[in-house]
């Protein structure tokens, strides 16, 4: 029997493709597979050629080929190359690592546009990939719109995500939900899309799910919601080129202390503003701080970091435990696709209206959309209404004066507050010293700002009342030291707890062991209630319950107060699957509104514990004839030692409120 050449061809060919499935590649990562083989297709690329993995996408790419991460999520803005991600990962567990994986689109259409568009031309444009396609080029019975098998037995699915029928009946090693976002969130009632898909990986060794989505609305959104279930948020920190110090890139605005910032309005100046040491950053350095050693993703909850997405280190440099679940944030600035200029461009293009600044929050910064139309308080409004306190002293509504000390590492913080009938409120004195904390000359002249008197207009002097000491940080013994130096009673330590639903001031029936009344206060209540108040419109004639005013004193209240008092804003956040707000800084200095904070705690202490009551001391006031000597109420004299006597005979008209 004679046996032509083709037919010897056809056997080799056969033979080859058979030990084609045996063949044991050495083990490569994501990444190294990707450089090595993955082709950017010109039907789905804005620039056809060989693949090369970014800096900002290494971690990523690797934490997707990484056996021991069962769960990924990815909220990204456009123009990161998620896609192309996506596909080199597919191609790197079908013909690298030899799974099965299901990919589902958000409908039917786009499925099947996905795989005309991304899949086929990959496949085509890959080698490695193309030679366990022996169909690719005709129809076969392997090669559907909707399913690819190939000869190494693995097969790729392609889903529409809004029949529940396209979540059943497939075995994978892999679940990836793309555009996750724009699943509804339960698939026929009959559960979340993630859910039913990460139930077809169920039998495998190697079960992994893959998130990946621009945001949406806040709350609605079901990339927001399934990053928040990951412990490990990631975050890429790049460091600054001038001083070194390492910061995940931020959008920015106008009353932004750093992040992107521009001009005279002119969107070709755009620039990076450090935020540590204030330096302007190029935005042609941005590859070179990508590409830097100290550069890597750190978790901003426990400060986990990675470089590649293959091994974890704590804080300290020890290695951490590979994390179950992970969730990356990438937006625009870190790309080179597009330049820092065009990402203000766009952000002027969609400025004044709410439909195209969404797009812009959620396609360009990859944030969620806040639907939360609350009016927001900008610092310029209260500057501008700032008030002539008559010359020297204090506001006829003034009844009772409260002080605040915010402790820094290298100063003291100090605000006076007076209130009046229905809280109203009058900031009447700063104080900025600075020092050692502990040291005797600094606390010194803190006491004697502290023991300082205020006259009211019709000549009534009072004394500062209770006092809220922020007792935080390095220097609690030295607060606690001046606590029983000034008055127990009267100098209280505080410690914030911003947690909804606890009193402003709960101070404790007891003193703590270090014989202080060491006082909790629910700072997320308190800014509450603050920012509600600065709404009201003071009229400096007419009492106003509830009314802020401030002096048109620049020493006392100037535009950096007024900035640090409206430094926070509410920031949304997912806790227990429900989104909560939480007050939050975002790097801005608030000083001033801590200061208030406590102040106001000083407040309620007065009047919870010690019986202060605004309302019928501003009675009694009105009362008098206009030509009697006006006096303080009689002091309420703490149980104390002879500091606090000292402090009595000297503190002027009648002692403590």
């Amino acid at each position: 029997m004679t046996i032509s050449a083709a037919q010897i061809h056809n056997l080799s060919a056969a033979i080859h493709l058979g030990l084609t499935a045996m063949r044991k590649p050495p083990m490569l990562t994501a990444v190294e597979y990707a450089d090595t083989h993955f082709y950017m297709s010109s039907e789905s690329s804005y620039l056809e050629g060989k693949w090369e993995t970014l800096p900002f996408q290494v971690a990523i790419l690797n934490a997707m080929g990484n056996d021991q991460i069962p769960t990924i999520n990815v909220m990204k803005s456009a123009r990161v190359g998620y896609t192309k991600l996506l596909m080199a990962n597919a191609a790197y567990k079908i013909e690298h690592k030899k799974r099965n994986v299901i990919l589902w689109q958000p409908t039917d259409a786009s499925a099947e546009e996905f795989m005309k568009s991304h899949v086929e031309s990959a496949i085509r444009d890959i080698p490695v990939w193309l030679n366990i396609a022996p169909w690719y080029g005709r129809k076969h019975r392997d090669s559907t719109l909707n399913t690819k098998r190939f000869s190494n037995g693995k097969q790729l699915w392609i889903r529409g995500g809004k029949a529940a029928k396209n979540y059943r009946e497939v075995s994978a090693d892999e679940a990836i939900y793309d555009e996750l976002a724009a699943f509804d969130d339960s698939i026929e009632k009959e559960g979340s899309p993630t859910f039913l898909g990460d139930k077809r990986t169920e039998g495998s060794i190697y079960r992994k799910s893959i998130r990946g989505s621009t945001p949406k609305v806040l709350g609605q959104c079901q990339i927001e919601k399934a990053c928040s279930e990951s412990r490990v948020q990631m975050q890429f920190h790049l460091p600054c080129p001038h001083c070194g110090e390492l910061q995940a890139l931020k959008w920015g605005g106008k009353d932004e202390p750093f992040g992107i910032k521009w001009r005279d309005h002119d969107p070709s100046t755009a620039y990076y503003c450090c935020e540590h040491c204030a330096c302007a950053i190029e935005n042609h350095q941005l590859m070179e701080m990508q590409e830097h050693p100290a550069a890597k993703w750190i978790c901003k909850n426990s400060s986990i970091w990675t470089k590649d997405g293959l091994e974890f280190f704590n804080p300290d440099g020890t290695e951490a435990a590979t994390p179950s679940s992970i969730a990356f944030y990438v937006w625009t600035a870190y790309s080179p696709f597009t330049t820092w200029a065009q990402i203000v461009e766009d952000f002027y293009k969609a400025k004044g209206d709410r439909s195209k600044l969404q797009t812009f929050v959620n396609t360009t910064l990859g944030q969620p959309w806040d639907d939360d139309t609350g009016e927001k308080l900008e610092w310029e409004e209260l500057h501008r209404r700032r008030e002539m306190y008559p010359s020297g002293k204090m506001p006829q509504g003034v009844v009772y004066v409260t002080a605040s000390i915010d402790t820094q590492d290298d100063r003291y913080e100090g605000r006076v507050w007076g209130f009046g009938a229905g809280e109203e409120s009058w900031l009447i004195d700063r104080f900025i010293l600075y020092g050692k904390p502990d040291s005797k000359e600094l606390l010194d002249k803190v006491a004697e700002r502290l023991n300082k008197t205020y006259t009211r207009a019709d000549g009534l002097v009072l004394p500062i009342g209770i006092i809220c000491w922020d007792s935080g940080g390095h220097y609690t013994d030295t607060v606690y030291s001046m606590s029983k130096r000034l008055g127990v009673h009267r100098v209280i330590p505080v410690k914030g707890a911003n947690v909804y639903g606890k009193p402003i001031a709960n101070f404790p029936r007891k003193r703590t062991s270090k014989g202080v009344y060491l006082t909790e206060v629910g700072t997320d209540n308190a800014k509450e209630l603050i920012m509600a108040r600065l709404h009201i419109q003071p009229d400096p004639n007419h009492a106003k319950p509830g009314a802020i005013h401030f002096p048109m004193d620049d020493s006392i209240c100037d535009e950096t107060e007024l900035q640090q008092l409206t430094a926070e804003r509410k920031i949304p956040q997912r806790r227990d699957g429900k989104i909560i707000y939480r007050w939050d800084n975002q790097g801005r200095r608030n000083e001033a509104l801590d200061c208030f904070v406590y102040a106001l705690a000083a407040l309620y202490i007065a009047k919870e514990r010690f019986g202060i009551n605004l309302d019928k001391l501003a009675e009694k006031a009105i009362a008098k004839p206009e030509d009697e000597p006006q006096q303080a109420a009689a002091p309420v004299k703490p149980k104390s030692s002879t500091a606090n006597n000292n402090w009595l005979k000297t503190s002027g008209s009648g002692g403590w409120l």
